[in-house]
């Protein structure tokens, strides 16, 4: 798809902003970018492509917001970033030669594991019980970073809200979460932006101002989220999970 269209820019511009807000406070912003993108004619190799672009963006922004406020493991997080930046260079290379919708199936049931923990568990990510790094943190991380990075790359929604969960699982509150998640998430970004621009799979024109939509979105997100604290962000995380997984369910059944 080559040609462009001033509607369809506004159009992606305020969908950007809407995706990269709930992006930043817990992820699954790709639930609201990707289909936009397609819809817009987009092969699903540019829409993917175009979507890292603006997400790098918007996550960037993110990350950032919640580094001014202390809301990141530094050594933990920034240990991790090459592996997630690895994986999703990895993910993008395979999803060029594999149809994304193997993995269908297995997200929407991880989804709803995801889910169902959370919401039995009435008390999780309220307090924070992150002691130190042991090797069992760095083995976990790891291997969070990579699967991640490279589900990122391979397809992307719900990636976020993964990398949230992983780092409650860790024993962070729902706020230091969604922030180690934004760095991870920015890592698997990039990595997977250099792949897709290595092989010319980005629509310049729209996803640079899309770009710019998300990082005001992820501004406005991460900053509201440190106000609001780790119930807000908790509410917010089940609300898109169970969004995902009923799009998800609905992209495998029809």
């Amino acid at each position: 798809m080559d040609e462009f269209s001033v509607s369809v820019l506004l159009f992606l511009i305020v969908i950007g902003f809407l995706a990269a807000f709930v992006d930043a406070v817990v992820g699954g912003g790709g639930l609201i970018a990707m289909p936009a993108l397609l819809f817009t004619g987009m092969s699903p190799q540019t829409a993917l492509g175009t979507n890292k672009l603006a997400g790098t963006m918007g996550s960037g922004t993110s990350m950032i917001s919640f580094l001014r406020h202390g809301q990141i493991n530094k050594r933990l997080v920034f240990t991790l970033f090459p592996l997630a930046f690895v994986g999703s260079v990895l993910g993008v290379i395979v999803v060029q030669r594999i149809p994304p919708d193997i993995l269908e199936p297995i997200i929407l049931i991880l989804l709803v594991v995801v889910t169902i923990y959370t919401l039995a568990n009435k008390n999780l990510g309220s307090l924070s019980t992150f002691q130190s790094i042991t090797r069992k943190v760095w083995l976990v991380g790891a291997l969070v970073a990579v699967v991640l990075g490279f589900y990122d790359g391979f397809l992307g929604p719900g990636t976020g809200s993964f990398l949230l969960f992983a780092f409650i699982f860790l024993g962070f509150n729902f706020v230091e979460a969604a922030g180690n998640a934004k760095v991870l998430n920015f890592a698997s970004n990039i990595g997977g932006l250099l792949a897709f621009i290595w092989f010319d799979s980005i629509h310049y024109a729209y996803g640079l101002p899309m770009g710019a939509a998300m990082i005001a979105g992820a501004y406005v997100g991460a900053n509201v989220a440190i106000k609001k604290g780790s119930a807000y962000v908790k509410m917010l995380f089940i609300i898109v999970t169970i969004a995902l997984i009923a799009k998800n369910a609905w992209d495998y059944l029809m």
